[in-house]
């Protein structure tokens, strides 16, 4: 009876041990399936002015949940992805990164003493001062910010979004407006 038990206690740390240890592997069409390409707000920046798009800023930071949550539900979205793609050059901006960012004639750096951990000061001009993430700016195909949108979004309401400021909407119309009318 012992050695059942023993067996069976070993069996079951095996199968815990692999279960926790092996990451589930992602299928080989994902990359397929979503054709999102994350620049440098740099690379963006020099993309727009070559051939003018929108740009789509994702401020987040390496510890907060709600961005890794956008990142696995919403960005990863085939309809997301796809439509960021198309209409926008989608950045990813880490808040806290330490790295300098020359735009326009100015040398934006890192602000050690400010917050518990510092932040960008790029981070500082596009959110005015109101640091919370996920956030997402979005500018012009001048560089002109249109508008901040600040917490966690679904998929659905993310591409709402994405449509109402790629699409020209905002011009002519408020957001809750273009929801009443299908959000398309």
């Amino acid at each position: 009876m012992k050695k059942v038990l023993v067996s069976a206690a070993v069996v079951l740390a095996v199968i815990g041990i692999y279960a926790f240890a092996v990451p589930a592997a992602k299928p080989a069409a994902d990359a397929a399936e979503n054709p999102l390409k994350w620049y440098t707000f740099e690379e963006a920046v020099a993309l727009s002015e070559k051939k003018p798009k929108k740009i789509f800023i994702d401020l987040y930071t390496d510890w907060c949940g709600w961005c890794k949550k956008m990142d696995a539900n919403t960005f990863s979205d085939p309809k997301v992805a796809a439509y960021l793609a198309e209409n926008y050059y989608p950045v990813k901006f880490n808040a806290e990164q330490k790295e300098n960012i020359a735009y326009k004639g100015h040398t934006l750096k890192f602000i050690a003493n400010h917050g518990r951990r510092g932040v960008h000061e790029l981070a500082v001009s596009l959110l005015e001062g109101q640091l919370g993430y996920p956030s997402f700016v979005y500018l012009d195909e001048k560089q002109d910010r249109i508008s901040i949108s600040p917490g966690y979004k679904d998929a659905a309401t993310m591409l709402k979004e994405l449509r109402f400021i790629g699409g020209d909407h905002f011009k002519t119309m408020s957001y809750e407006q273009f929801v009443d009318k299908g959000g398309k």
